[in-house]
């Protein structure tokens, strides 16, 4: 399944880990569909080889829309890489009183409901391409976070939604199998997205010492070139793959 031959969508594609992904897949020769929410798409550089779309994945219609540009490329839609997500922090009880509910339910929703939205429209749209001669017609990767197994104070609607992401994976994947369509998921570890540069120099450098080895922040660009591995890698499916150094998470 070679990247060069296919159409892609990149979700979050217009910064951080999307970004990043969408470079990576063009540079490997794909036709990429970046999208991404339509202030972020005006703010994002123009990369050849990438298309940026204005939608928002938790709506039906947008996604539709976004899935029917991808699959009338000139070459057949075969990966899809959900990044769009978003992570504040609250505890469920503290000094303002309990948890914001629509907070927890907009984590959900854009987090986990977000990708389940773009993963069944783009599958139904792989699944009446052409099959190559093993059977296979794409591949869909998610992402997870660490905070899915290692959630942190303060995680609670965060680390929630991506367990649901990563428990989606195996079912997923089952689901899909008849239709040739592969379904991973990669749960990163701390990354050095844009939301992380506001963060201090010295907080950076004690958040990389904590990582076993090697002892650094992950980039944006081994998110990208790990999802470059898994599309062709064909027997790689319906499995959540932690890519942080070893790190496990201390509860704050």
């Amino acid at each position: 399944m070679l990247a060069r031959q296919t159409a892609a969508i990149v979700t979050g594609g217009a910064s951080g880990l999307g970004a990043a992904t969408a470079r990576r897949l063009a540079s490997d020769g794909a036709r990429v569909f970046a999208v991404d929410l339509p202030d972020a798409v005006r703010a994002a550089e123009e990369v050849e080889g990438v298309t940026l779309v204005a939608a928002d994945v938790t709506d039906a219609e947008q996604v539709q829309a976004a899935v029917d540009r991808a699959s009338s490329a000139e070459v057949p839609l075969r990966v899809v890489v959900n990044c769009a997500g978003i992570g504040p922090s609250a505890r469920i009880a503290g000094r303002k009183g309990p948890h914001d509910l629509d907070m927890f339910r907009k984590v959900v929703e854009v987090n986990l409901v977000g990708t389940f939205n773009t993963l069944r429209l783009a599958a139904a749209a792989i699944g009446e391409t052409e099959a190559d001669e093993q059977g296979q017609r794409g591949v869909v990767v998610n992402t997870a976070s660490i905070a899915a197994y290692d959630g942190q104070i303060g995680q609670a609607a965060y680390a929630a939604s991506k367990g649901g992401v990563a428990s989606l994976t195996l079912p997923a994947a089952r689901d899909l199998a008849s239709l040739g369509i592969r379904v991973m998921t990669i749960a990163p570890g701390i990354v050095d997205t844009p939301m992380l540069a506001t963060v201090d120099e010295e907080i950076r450098a004690g958040l990389a010492e904590g990582v076993p080895f090697p002892k650094r922040l992950g980039t944006p660009e081994d998110y990208a070139r790990l999802v470059s591995d898994i599309v062709e890698h064909d027997y790689l499916n319906g499995e959540v793959i932690r890519m942080d150094g070893a790190l496990r998470m201390a509860p704050k």
